[in-house]
């Protein structure tokens, strides 16, 4: 499966990347910010599952879940942030998203919350 991580800090996204590939994930595609996620999700319409980071830069991993959203109802999205209130993974999950992970977490943690969409 190939998967989409979208966060602005370079080192998160080793981070997420490299436990992904202990998991079994090999393809993995990156993007700092929500529009240039966007463009990989275009250039990779095989993407099967989406990690994003809330707060970036030119566009937030909100703004991307919506636009995510308004094209493709079914890709599962997984937001990875600091945005830990209870208000915030509301938001969150109305607008879309599948699942909600707050930073730091550990590979342990990752592992479960991806298990339901990891084919």
């Amino acid at each position: 499966m190939k998967i989409l991580v979208v966060d602005d800090s370079s080192t998160m996204r080793r981070i997420i990347t490299n436990s992904l590939k202990t998991m079994g994930q090999e393809t993995v595609v990156e993007a700092g910010d929500g529009i240039e996620g966007l463009a990989q999700l275009k250039a990779n319409a095989d993407v099967g599952l989406i990690l994003t980071d809330w707060n970036m830069p030119n566009m937030n991993g909100l703004e991307f879940l919506t636009k995510v959203r308004e094209t493709n109802k079914d890709v599962p999205i997984v937001m990875i942030t600091t945005e830990a209130e209870k208000q915030n993974v509301v938001t969150a999950i109305k607008a879309g998203a599948n699942n909600y992970i707050v930073k730091p977490f550990t590979p342990d943690v990752l592992q479960e919350k991806l298990n339901p969409f990891i084919v």
